[in-house]
């Protein structure tokens, strides 16, 4: 077993740069100390800071990277005031899911026990589900080409059978590894429309091809409506959730709030052959330079590509390691004394780090 891995670095715009320092800082902690793998980092320019310097947003060589790369790592990226002619943002991170087919949004939430939450969770309940949102097509398939006229403008949601069953084989294979983990219930939810829109009855319709082949897991069916609110209701009763790509990105939102915020979400983009791990949130300009970001969800999602990794290479070594850096950061949370700004502390981006740091060094 080729126990070398290969990192793609994307380092981002804005606070970008300075939350990715401690994320592969810690991953070369990590790897330094662990004599069953070994990473190996590779930067990869792009982004709306390097298409204002170069007049290219993402480079063909980067593209090449990422490509030949075992894992892609990707900062927040773009900047409002930075644009295409269009008017359009810079956004590499989408031409990624694009162009390598990662059709498949993994967008986790979890609140554990002692963590600060906006909902007044009852007593013994925690929140751990996790949200797939396509992210290839649906209504996002005619971005940047949509038609618009002077009285009228129109954009078209795609869902193909391709993708969807792609989708949702994923989904019913992650509901599986966590019920074996003891993490989840072995239930898989579709979130749809499928009483307006003939498209998303398609959508459910091959939901349930796929559901027929798991008769030791649970499939059901929800409105994207009802979903966002037994999201806030009762959240600690989802296990995995897959839903259309518009959809999928209202609601990962909606599920940074119950963990207390974007600075806590962290996301991966997979598909058959590839991923990118990045976290939910934007670039952040007004804050750039200043030393105060919140890094954790970029450790986070550290964190979900070593587990990743681990699972694709069969390496235990590699998701070990990816379940007690998210355990790290969910120990500095419940401590709440190296908290950023934006969760109530006063920590700056490098004291937030090192106090996870410091706990897998014990």
């Amino acid at each position: 077993m080729d126990k070398s891995y290969q990192v793609a670095v994307f380092h981002g715009d804005g606070i970008g740069p300075e939350i990715m320092v401690p994320a592969l800082e810690i991953l070369q902690l990590l790897s330094a100390c662990n004599p069953d793998y070994d990473l190996a980092f590779t930067d990869a320019p792009a982004g709306a800071s390097h298409y204002a310097a170069t007049g290219e947003a993402f480079p063909a060589k980067s593209l090449e990277t990422a490509r030949d790369a075992d894992a892609i790592l990707l900062s927040a990226m773009g900047l409002p005031d930075v644009r295409y002619p269009d008017g359009t943002e810079i956004s590499p991170q989408i031409d990624l899911r694009k162009k390598l087919g990662l059709f498949a949004g993994v967008r986790p939430v979890k609140v554990s026990s002692g963590q600060i939450t906006p909902l007044a969770l009852p007593e013994g309940k925690e929140i751990d589900f996790v949200l797939i949102r396509e992210s290839t097509e649906g209504l996002f398939f005619t971005q940047g080409a949509g038609d618009v006229s002077e009285d009228e403008a129109r954009e078209t949601l795609l869902i193909t059978r391709n993708v969807s069953e792609k989708l949702f084989r994923f989904a019913f294979q992650l509901a599986q590894t966590r019920k074996q983990s003891g993490r989840g219930q072995g239930r898989v939810t579709c979130v749809d429309k499928a009483n307006v829109f003939r498209a998303f009855a398609f959508f459910r319709s091959i939901f349930d091809a796929e559901a027929a082949r798991h008769p030791d897991l649970q499939a059901d069916h929800a409105y994207v409506d009802a979903t966002a609110l037994w999201m806030v209701q009762k959240p600690w009763e989802f296990d995995v959730l897959v839903t259309e790509n518009m959809f999928g990105d209202i609601l990962s939102d909606l599920g940074a709030g119950l963990m207390g915020g974007l600075g806590l979400a962290p996301s991966a983009d997979i598909g058959l052959d590839h991923a990118v791990f990045q976290p939910c949130h934007g670039s952040a300009p007004d804050i750039a330079g200043q030393g105060i970001a919140n890094p954790f969800a970029m450790i986070l999602s550290a964190a979900m590509m070593l587990e990743w990794l681990g699972l694709t290479h069969k390496n235990p070594a590699l998701s070990q390691d990816g379940t007690r850096l998210r355990a790290a950061v969910e120990q500095v949370l419940a401590d709440g004394t190296n908290l950023t700004r934006d969760l109530g502390g006063t920590a700056g981006t490098k004291d937030a780090a090192s106090s996870v740091l410091e706990l897998l060094k014990v």
